[in-house]
């Protein structure tokens, strides 16, 4: 089975704004930290936060962050929430008449077998699960000092991380 870039991008999104906790990110860093597409990202931030994964802030102090906590959002519903498809064969996909062996086909039930059982997999992660090498990812990503600043601000409030 192969995502389409839309879900590669869902997925990133996702991450890319558990790492960063509460704090409001930009389409402009999430394009920046991960060299892609800034119009199909527009698209797949509209259709996380139409979904109810994202808040939207409008504005020029604006951004998105997570609408639910992490581990509230489960990667298998996101897949199937972001996919038009998960037929790999139009057999699957409910195109009566694809195939004229269609009716007693085993490949078929073997395909629907493995498509449900690579869901049911997903279906045992959370956004929680992926984020949990917070520190490496924010390493990564050229958030690490950024990640702490949040975290005093957090504690503290924005002046004491500031000094």
């Amino acid at each position: 089975m192969r995502l389409t870039l839309h879900t590669d991008y869902a997925l990133r999104v996702l991450m890319y704004a558990g790492v960063k906790d509460d704090a409001l990110t930009t389409i402009g860093e999430i394009v920046e930290h991960f060299d892609i597409s800034r119009g199909h990202l527009m698209k797949v931030v509209h259709g996380l936060g139409r979904l109810g994964y994202l808040e939207t802030v409008r504005g020029k102090r604006g951004g998105i962050s997570l609408a639910r906590k992490p581990a509230q959002i489960n990667v298998g519903a996101v897949v199937r929430d972001m996919e038009e498809e998960l037929g790999v064969l139009g057999c699957l996909q409910g195109d009566k008449g694809y195939c004229r062996i269609e009716s007693c086909c085993v490949l078929r039930s073997a395909l629907r077998d493995a498509t449900n059982a690579f869901l049911a997999t997903l279906d045992g992660y959370t956004l929680a699960d992926l984020v949990k090498p917070r520190q490496s990812l924010s390493r990564l990503l050229g958030l690490d000092g950024a990640v702490h600043v949040l975290r005093t601000q957090k504690k503290t409030g924005p002046r004491a991380a500031l000094s």
